[in-house]
């Protein structure tokens, strides 16, 4: 059952949305990697904020989530596409409603 999350909020650049949007659909690659990632979505908030919301099983999967390889991209090129920082918020799931695995 996923208890926590994480929100990321990413300002953009004049001018280098396209880039970001790029970067955060290639980043799908990389979150099948991301073993205690349970659901992961990015997001446009409006035309020069996007965002990454992200659910975990545990706290230490999200710890690890935040150690990986998809936080380490975006913070590799965070002063070439970013105004600031990303703003990282931890976050407490109240209620989730995801789909059921499928089989294999």
């Amino acid at each position: 059952m996923v208890t926590v999350g994480l929100l990321v909020r990413i300002h953009a650049r004049p001018g280098k949305e396209h880039e970001i949007e790029e970067l955060l659909r290639d980043e799908i690659g990389l979150i099948e990697d991301e073993s205690a990632c349970a659901a992961w979505f990015t997001l446009r908030i409006d035309s020069g904020t996007f965002g990454l919301f992200d659910t975990f099983d545990s706290d230490d999967g999200r710890r690890c989530y935040l150690l990986g390889k998809i936080q380490s991209a975006l913070l590799h090129r965070a002063d070439e596409l970013f105004t600031r920082p990303p703003t990282i918020e931890k976050v407490d799931l109240l209620a989730a409603k995801l789909p059921e695995p499928m089989a294999r």
